[in-house]
């Protein structure tokens, strides 16, 4: 209490009222994690407006020992960015870091700060005639910092990779307060390690971004969407093989949900519209875009798509005519997750195989949960072009989340380790956080963990960094995956 007290009274004396939040109700949406698993308190809540002050925050933790939550938009899914048990924590959130600096059409570069929101980005690129080369469900409320701290993916990896291949430099502050200016906009520079990296994915526990530049793209003129209905994975792979044969990296997108994602979504998603009037076992989403005005993508893809049809690959098929449908076939595959919170949640899972071993993995994990979990249902989503894709057991009528996950761990074990059985990754956008630990420490090569701590401790040498993230420690405690 007395640590408490007197950090309140150093934080009052030394920032504005707007820069901080210690009441316990102004606090709490803060300190729990979007889907509402992980609720830890925070001694408080901070909200820089400049990198200075972000330096100035974390030499003030530094002092009164007192661990540091960097936080962004909160959409992640494994509870990364709340507080852990046990430990006296103080949440940093950078909303406040919010301004675009400089945005480049020549250089086709941007340099906002960590707070900015990914919309607000897209929209900002997009007002040069650019693409910001990220796309995600969650992008009207997920901040640039999160999604470079947890190198996010989205539904452009395909054509784009994911954050890692966009960021051109940062800024960071460290550990220790001091600030690392790397805001470099640079497509070439060879001049030994790449700093960057390190804080790319770490998911806060190496420092906290406060701006980045990041590349940006031509805007596509032209943009096809359909929805393409199909009996089982092997007739949705087959679809993407022979499309992305005709269109290479015209083929931006490609994402695939079951019949299981769609009753989801009708069941809880008011006014969803329904593109067949038949029902289908699962439906595979494919956007190809071109930078040509003149280009007719129809006329270049209806012998492919005529193929598809008539080798019974394809069961149905639907192309939008308009932006507005082109949004509404976007919304049954993007809104599965927010009809899943609505049911009740699901216990998640976030793989990646070989795109090859899709078939067979979602075979085997489906024969698996019937046999250990009978009733339970699998709704399998995702990005089918990359290999990545949410394996989530939704619970029977009846039976709760919580006792879902007191069963979890036979389930669990199930999907990963037919994932990693395929040459595949129990995690491959969502990260690690704190519900994953147990399955970086099973799974993750003993050699590469090592490597991992003894950079941890070289930039973190006290662990103040959202402590029980990632690497787990001694003496700190972390939530089970769910």
């Amino acid at each position: 209490m007395k640590k408490s007290k007197e950090f309140a009274e150093a934080l009052t004396s030394s920032f504005a009222p707007a820069a901080y939040v210690l009441n316990e109700t102004e606090r709490h949406p803060y300190e729990i994690d979007w889907r509402k698993l992980v609720d830890q308190p925070a001694e408080a809540v901070l909200f820089p407006s400049t990198t200075q002050e972000v330096s100035d925050m974390v030499k003030l933790c530094q002092k009164h020992k007192l661990a540091i939550v960097p936080q962004g938009g909160r959409t992640g899914l494994v509870a990364g960015a709340v507080p852990v048990q046990g430990i006296p924590q103080v949440i940093i959130n950078t909303r406040r870091l919010n301004q675009i600096r400089n945005i480049d059409a020549i250089n086709n570069t941007v340099e906002l700060e960590s707070g900015v929101i990914l919309q607000t980005a897209q929209e900002a690129a997009a007002a040069i005639d650019r693409t910001f080369p990220l796309s995600l469900a969650s992008e009207g409320s997920c901040q640039i910092g999160g999604t470079i701290a947890t190198n996010a993916g989205g539904i452009h990896v395909l054509s784009y990779g994911s954050m890692r291949e966009q960021v051109l430099g940062l800024e960071v502050v460290l550990p220790d307060g001091r600030i690392w200016n790397g805001l470099r906009r640079l497509r070439k520079e060879n001049i030994g390690m790449d700093i960057k990296q390190l804080f790319i994915g770490s998911e806060g526990t190496m420092g906290i971004i406060t701006a980045a530049a990041i590349r940006l793209l031509p805007r596509p003129k032209k943009t096809l969407t359909m929805l393409a209905a199909v009996k089982a994975p092997d007739f949705a792979l087959e679809t993407f093989v022979r499309i992305q044969n005709l269109c290479g990296a015209d083929l931006t997108s490609c994402e695939y949900f079951t019949a299981e994602g769609l009753k989801l979504l009708i069941d809880h998603i008011p006014q969803t519209a329904l593109p067949f009037t038949d029902n289908h076992p699962a439906y595979v989403l494919l956007e190809v875009m071109s930078l040509d005005s003149s280009a007719d993508l129809f006329a270049r893809l209806e012998p492919v798509l005529e193929t598809l049809l008539a080798d019974k690959v394809v069961n149905d098929m639907v192309v939008a005519q308009s932006e507005n449908q082109r949004l509404a076939l976007w919304k049954l595959r993007e809104g599965i997750s927010e009809a899943e919170k609505a049911a009740g949640g699901a216990l998640k899972h976030d793989i990646a195989v070989p795109i090859s071993a899709i078939p067979s993995f979602i075979e085997a994990v489906s024969s698996e949960i019937m046999r250990i979990a009978p009733g339970y249902r699998l709704n399998v989503f995702g990005h089918l072009g990359d290999g990545n894709l949410h394996v989530n057991i939704v619970p029977p009528e009846g039976v709760s989340l919580s006792d879902l996950y007191s069963g979890s761990n036979p389930v669990t074990s199930c999907v990963e380790k037919n994932a990693m059985k395929a040459g595949g990754t129990f995690s491959a956008e969502h990260g690690i956080g704190q519900l994953r630990v147990s399955s970086l420490m099973d799974y993750h090569d003993p050699v590469e963990l090592d490597l991992m701590r003894t950079i941890k401790k070289a930039i973190d040498p006290s662990w103040m960094i959202n402590p029980g993230k990632v690497l787990n420690h001694a003496n700190q405690t972390h939530a089970r995956h769910r």
